[in-house]
């Protein structure tokens, strides 16, 4: 084969090439602008969902409330990179203004249009719930929840977990109904009831888990209803009941494990109401209630074990109230307290052949 042949072949060859990669950049070209089409198209879809939906959330009608809580809901769910803007937005209705009693005396149509919101409001709760449960389709563990200023008069949160993020609950109001937060882990992030209010109702931590991250109570008020932290455990993290106010409200942590961790109670005021730490087990960890003042009402730690943990009561004042740890468990590792001798009126500690009980 002479040059000139080889020289055809070699170009025809070069051609066949110049035009496949013609083709192939040309479909490539093609690919990205359409991608960028139908991303741009997705975008404007997901934009138009959101306006929407808000707009229902905003309506005078429960029923179109409702379908927004869903359409919110659906969007989170459909929108990774934006789920946290879909989930302010339904935080933010719990946080709008809210009168959860209006009064007997209130016309029927009012009481009626409360009733209404209560079931949306409710309803957002639930969705929340639904999405921090182990299984669910889309999760929303790790994200923000803020329910700062939100009045409670019931709601179901049981089995949720919150592993991450933060959650805020400031200076919320419990003023009735049934609170279900029983079951719920608190294994990472930060959970704040700091200032919170108890101050009807029942609100239910039974069996819940305190393992991880930080959970603050802080200065928050008990002064009515019930508060049930039965069965609950203290594994990890940190819980601060420092500065709380014990007034009225009977507060339950019977058979609580404290087994991990650290608790503060100091600086908390015991004045009225029942607190109760009934067959409480210290068996790890660190609890503190220092500076606490014991000044009315009743605290039981009847049949607490005092096992392992560093309990102390370093500072405390016991100037009025009972506080009674009769019959214990287990008294091998003794509470630190602040006197020498005989303890103060109204403090029961055991009897001798109690006190040497393992």
């Amino acid at each position: 084969m002479n040059a000139q042949a080889v020289a055809v072949i070699i170009a025809g060859a070069l051609t066949v090439i110049g035009t496949l990669a013609a083709q192939y950049f040309g479909r490539r070209a093609t690919s990205k602008q359409l991608d960028r089409t139908l991303g741009e198209q997705r975008t404007r879809t997901l934009n138009e969902r959101f306006a929407t939906a808000a707009d229902q959330l905003g309506s005078d009608k429960p029923a179109v409330r409702l379908a927004g809580v869903y359409a919110m809901a659906g969007l989170a769910d459909d929108w990774g990179e934006n789920r946290q803007a879909c989930v302010d937005v339904l935080c933010a209705y719990l946080r709008m203004p809210y009168e959860s009693d209006p009064g007997d005396a209130a016309p029927g149509k009012k009481r009626l249009a409360v009733q209404a919101d209560r079931e949306v409001r409710h309803t957002v709760i639930r969705v929340i719930t639904a999405h921090l449960k182990d299984g669910t389709a889309v999760a929303w563990q790790g994200l923000n929840f803020d329910f700062t200023g939100v009045v409670f008069d019931g709601g179901d949160f049981s089995g949720a977990r919150f592993s991450g993020g933060e959650v805020t609950f400031r200076s919320a109001e419990f003023s009735g109904g049934q609170v279900d937060f029983s079951g719920v882990r608190f294994s990472g992030g930060e959970v704040y009831f700091r200032g919170a209010e108890f101050s009807g109702g029942q609100v239910d931590f039974s069996a819940a888990e305190f393992s991880g991250g930080r959970v603050s109570f802080r200065a928050a008020t008990f002064s009515r209803g019930r508060v049930d932290f039965r069965g609950a455990e203290f594994s990890g993290g940190t819980v601060s009941f420092r500065g709380a106010e014990f007034s009225g409200a009977q507060v339950d942590f019977s058979g609580t494990g404290f087994s991990g961790g650290e608790v503060y109670f100091d600086g908390a005021t015991f004045s009225d109401g029942e607190v109760s730490f009934l067959r409480a087990w210290f068996s790890g960890g660190q609890v503190y209630f220092a500076g606490a003042q014991f000044s009315g009402g009743a605290v039981h730690l009847v049949g607490a074990g005092f096992s392992g943990s560093k309990v102390i009561f370093d500072r405390s004042d016991f100037s009025g109230g009972t506080v009674d740890f009769s019959n214990p468990g287990d008294w091998s590792h003794p509470p630190g307290f602040p006197w020498t001798g005989t303890p103060p009126p109204g403090v029961k500690l055991p009897n001798e052949e109690d006190q040497s009980r393992v």
